[in-house]
């Protein structure tokens, strides 16, 4: 099909989106900019002007090329799960899938709409992550994934780092960047960071001072309190004389063994 622009908002559509049409919209489908650039002055490139709501707002355009694509389905009943054919259709400029009840994942094929300017699925039952493969639409300038049941990091890079609060709103299990809850392993992280510039900071230092303090302190102690008694030779004396009197016990207590039969000499030699 050559339909480039489809409109169904505000309607009653229900039961899941129609994957068989989705997949025969050749029109949103490689289209080849380049060749339109070089026929850019014929007038026969424009379509009529058409009401469009996209970037979060209703915009008529007067003149428009051939090759701007959009879909807009929002404020309908459809559910189920958004279909991954979708991301075939790598010329569309806007995705507007809000105010239904779809369910399941974000297909992570949605990497491949490189020209994809505005997008929207807010108001939902999406579960799961965020695929961090969305962050290679660099052409994405709107984004509303508001509403839904998401959960887990918040993708940054290109794009995503420009986006605000209201991309993410009512989205309880989402944390990270631009939010104000941060992911567990953010705080770890954190955490990790502060003990390191603390230890960096001299923490180690304080220990070792310490403690090469007291000791100083200890030994000092000693040395002045030996000298100052005169008697540095008895403090000597006192030592050997304690190696001495383990010595004496220590052969007595042989001497005893052998008199009782405990001991041989050839257990002595061994």
């Amino acid at each position: 099909m050559s339909l480039r622009i489809i409109d169904l908002a505000y309607n009653d559509f229900e039961g899941d989106l129609p994957e068989m049409y989705l997949r025969s919209l050749k029109a949103t489908m490689n289209v080849d900019e380049g060749n339109v650039t070089r026929k850019y002055m014929g007038d026969s490139y424009y379509q009529d002007s058409v009401m469009v709501t996209i970037k979060g707002l209703e915009i008529e355009f007067v003149k428009i090329l051939n090759t701007f694509t959009t879909i807009d389905l929002s404020s309908n009943k459809f559910q189920g799960e958004i279909p991954k054919s979708i991301g075939n259709l790598n010329s569309l400029r806007g995705l507007n899938l809000s105010h239904n009840s779809l369910a399941g994942h974000i297909p992570s094929s949605f990497k491949n709409l490189k020209l994809l300017e505005s997008l929207d699925l807010s108001s939902n039952k999406l579960i799961g992550s965020i695929p961090q493969e969305l962050t290679s639409l660099t052409f994405l300038e709107v984004l509303n994934l508001s509403e839904n049941h998401l959960t887990g990091f918040i993708p940054r890079g290109n794009q995503f780092d420009t986006f605000g609060n209201d991309s993410y709103n009512e989205n309880s299990g989402l944390c990270g960047f631009p939010l104000s809850k941060k992911c567990i392993t953010d705080e770890a992280s954190e955490s990790s960071k502060e003990a390191d510039a603390e230890f960096d900071g001299g923490f180690d230092w304080k220990i070792t001072l310490m403690g090469y303090g007291c000791g100083l302190v200890i030994g000092l102690s000693l040395g002045c309190l030996i000298f100052l008694t005169g008697k540095p030779k008895r403090f000597v004396w006192f030592i050997e004389e304690n190696i001495h009197k383990k010595i004496r016990r220590s052969t007595r207590s042989t001497f005893r063994l052998l008199t009782m039969g405990f001991l041989t000499n050839r257990d002595l030699d061994e």
